[in-house]
């Protein structure tokens, strides 16, 4: 596998590789191969998620901070 480029690259090398698991055509070495490829481009879009949360929470919080100080109840 190669490493992981961007999160959209990601996800379709892990559609590809969950359509060829489903295909059940493959031996199982070369099915733990795939499974384990999957899991690795799993995690990495999972840290990629979480790193795009991390920066979005911090702007929610602060654009309802600005809009509970410049609208006041």
């Amino acid at each position: 596998m190669t490493s992981p480029k961007n999160f959209e690259q990601s996800i379709t090398e892990l559609e590809l590789i969950v359509k060829e698991l489903e295909k059940g055509d493959l031996s199982l070495e070369e099915t733990l191969k795939k499974f384990e490829q999957g899991m690795k481009i799993s995690q990495f879009c999972h840290q990629v998620l979480h790193e795009a949360q991390n920066k979005i929470n911090p702007l929610m919080n602060e654009s309802e901070h600005d809009d509970h100080t410049s609208n006041p109840s």
